[in-house]
């Protein structure tokens, strides 16, 4: 018996990727969010799959399906929303299935910040803007430590992506302007590659008030960041002056620091 972890992605069906879709389609039995993945996604399973919404199940019930399938062979589909990487609770589920020697693989998908840009039609990393981006959560029930509170965090005035925060957006407001500007942008993407999507735009400072006029309370991402105005220098990458391992520059200065050289791989992201 083999267990996998599979990011079905952000809502739509066709953006879990091929591998994912191809062993949840084999999968005997499957056990998804069903808070959280769209329904459609299930379309790939087989008819005789057994189909279980872990919404109402807890750590020990999830776990319990591991163990009683242990010796019966077959295939477990455990199915996160987005990539099960990012806030995904899948780490104890992997403490269980060690201990009982129970072979699994992880299948990462795409997460809902990386459909969020999409939907924006941004890039998070902008040369001369932004080239870090955060993803984090202000805390909630579950408590963040310290030292990644969004106030400490805000003094970089990075590109942040925030998950788990919409329904506590004035104290996201609250810690962020200490640091940020009034004026920053911010965006809003609720549901992400779902048929209902939403976007809202609006400056930090009017942030709060934007969404509490939308009524969006739950399954949004915030985006914050200068990267949002869409002032930026163009990259060095395909700057015609710039030379890496598979261009020679018209003046051959070489690539700074060797960094977007595409020197190793011939290719920058």
């Amino acid at each position: 018996m083999k267990v996998y972890f599979i990011g079905a992605g952000p809502g739509d069906p066709e953006l879990i990727t091929v591998k994912g879709s191809r062993i949840l389609s084999e999968a005997d039995v499957v056990i998804y969010a069903g808070s959280l993945v769209s329904p459609e996604v299930l379309s790939w399973c087989r008819k005789d799959a057994v189909i279980m919404d872990s919404a109402s199940m807890d750590l020990e019930e999830v776990c319990r399906v591991y163990g009683e399938k242990k010796d019966q062979g077959g295939t477990i589909v455990r199915l996160h929303t987005g990539d099960p990487s990012l806030f995904g609770a899948i780490q104890e589920q992997m403490e269980y299935l060690r201990a009982e020697e129970i072979d699994y693989e992880i299948i990462p998908g795409v997460s809902s910040f990386q459909a969020a840009a999409a939907a924006l039609e941004q890039e998070y990393t902008l040369p001369g803007v932004s080239q870090s981006l955060i993803i984090s959560r202000v805390e909630g029930r579950t408590p963040v430590p310290e030292k990644e509170d969004l106030e400490v965090l805000a003094k970089s005035r990075a590109t942040m992506a925030l998950f788990l925060s919409i329904a506590h957006i004035d104290r996201v407001c609250e810690k962020l302007l200490t640091s940020y500007p009034e004026e920053t942008p911010a965006a809003i993407v609720y549901r992400a590659s779902w048929p209902d999507q939403k976007i809202l735009r609006s400056r930090l400072g009017e942030l709060a008030q934007t969404v509490k006029e939308s009524g969006i309370t739950r399954q949004a991402l915030i985006i914050v960041g200068d990267v949002l105005d869409q002032n930026f220098e163009y990259s060095k990458l395909y700057d015609p002056a710039f030379s890496h391992g598979w261009r020679k520059g018209r003046l051959d200065e070489g690539a700074e620091n060797g960094e977007e050289s595409g020197a190793e791989s011939g290719k920058g992201e």
